[in-house]
């Protein structure tokens, strides 16, 4: 299966038309059709991974399964964890990218910021 061929999939199953899928990320207007014989940006790669809720490798590659980071149980799960991985994209990009030591001093500063807020 190519690129496209997993877009377009993913987008039947999701029940949305190519140009809803493009004016709904902000892509032009004929993006997806692009597709066929070429890949998107990186940028344009990840937005498409988080709308799909899939992996970027699974849609460059389709090496690993459409599911094999979906957690979500349910549609309120997902609206949930949209809406806070939204919110917290920073701590969610400082914690992909620390190492295990900078991330407990993270959580400890975190921790006293938080301790500072509730005494006030």
């Amino acid at each position: 299966m190519t690129f496209y061929e997993r877009i377009e999939s993913l987008r039947k199953s999701k029940g949305i038309s190519q140009g809803s899928l493009e004016k709904e990320l902000g892509f032009s207007n004929g993006s997806v059709s692009k597709w066929k014989n070429s890949m998107p940006t990186h940028e344009r790669l990840k937005k498409l991974a988080d709308y799909f809720q899939v992996s970027a490798d699974y849609l460059a590659t389709g090496e690993s399964t459409p599911d094999s980071n979906k957690y979500l149980l349910d549609a309120i799960t997902a609206e949930t964890a949209h809406r806070i991985y939204q919110n917290d994209k920073v701590l969610f990009d400082v914690y992909c990218s620390a190492d295990k030591e900078r991330l407990v001093e993270y959580a400890k500063k975190l921790k006293e910021l938080r301790d500072l807020e509730q005494t006030k």
